[in-house]
């Protein structure tokens, strides 16, 4: 590296081992926790970026690069910043560079296998999220929503305009221990877990369970709206049921979470719906999310309901 009137300049291999460099071992090295999405890993700071090899992309943001980029952007590091990062510090190349080997063929979708009952998904949305069994029953008689065989989790399918299965969210049903979550290999980002009513209003979800709980708390007329679990906050699944659903959209509720993630990419939806003549509307859960605040409503529900058996 030299140095010259403030000005740094990198040789083409140092361009080329920093262009290497792994970013999953990468980010690892430097405490970010990644989660398995397919064949890529997914930030859990932020679940619309994933990263395999040198290669990342923002699912939200619909853009992508190498490492370069991701530390510049992720990072907030200027072009030598990120460099000097990736170098660690010009004493050479302290992080493994990714294998170049050739892309694997991609799979087709596949759904998981189903199990010959529900039984466990109902007990685990019914019992440790609270969601209502009719709105349950709704999503699994449309084959939406079904156990699989091989390990009892829930699976949210979701579909495309014809009506195939492209998508599929798993969720864990064990209440103890970390919670297991993943997108079905080869999922179609767009085709997320949806329902599609028959008016002009579209409610927007981070994830299939916030979905159920917003539907449980506010069941009135519900089929007659159009709901979308994006799995995170991707625009993507936003943008495809525009077209699915039988009429423009004129009002766009934006059920995300209450956090940072949440705000930001509802401001980028609402951005959105501006091209869509759409009126977009913030709905923010008291809590994280719509589950916690069904949860804590149905605990307090409990309560009081105790306190009057008691005649306190």
């Amino acid at each position: 590296m030299i140095q010259i009137a403030n000005y740094v300049y990198f040789s083409e291999e140092q361009k080329l081992r920093a262009s290497a460099v792994d970013l999953e071992e990468f980010l690892r090295l430097r405490g970010e926790r990644l989660i398995r999405s397919g064949r890529d890993k997914r930030l859990e700071s932020d679940h619309s970026v994933t990263v395999r090899g040198s290669h990342w992309y923002d699912h939200a943001a619909q853009r992508g690069g190498g490492p370069v980029s991701f530390v510049e952007r992720f990072y907030r590091k200027t072009y030598p910043e990120a460099m000097t990062m990736l170098l660690n510090g010009e004493q050479g190349a302290a992080y493994p560079t990714a294998r170049d080997t050739p892309e694997p063929p991609r799979k087709p979708f596949e759904l998981p296998e189903r199990n010959g009952n529900m039984r466990r998904v109902y007990a685990y949305l019914i019992k440790q999220r609270h969601i209502d069994a009719d709105v349950i029953s709704h999503f699994a008689h449309a084959g939406t929503l079904y156990e699989d065989a091989a390990h009892h989790n829930c699976v949210f399918v979701g579909t495309d305009e014809d009506g195939v299965a492209r998508h599929a969210h798993l969720r864990s049903t064990n209440s103890y221990g970390k919670s297991f979550r993943i997108n079905a290999e080869s999922s179609d980002p767009r085709c997320s877990f949806h329902h599609i009513g028959t008016d002009d209003r579209l409610f927007v979800f981070e994830a299939p369970i916030d979905l159920l709980s917003y539907i449980t708390m506010h069941p009135e007329g519900w089929q007659e709206h159009s709901y979308v679990a994006c799995c995170g906050t991707s625009l993507l699944p936003v943008e495809q049921m525009t077209g699915m659903m039988p009429r423009p959209i004129e009002r766009l509720y934006l059920c995300l979470d209450n956090d940072k993630a949440g705000s930001e990419a509802c401001a980028r939806m609402a951005e959105a719906a501006k091209a869509w003549d759409a009126e977009a509307v913030r709905l923010l859960p008291e809590r994280k999310d719509w589950n916690e605040d069904l949860v804590a409503q149905r605990e307090e529900q409990e309560v009081q309901g105790l306190c009057q058996t008691c005649g306190m």
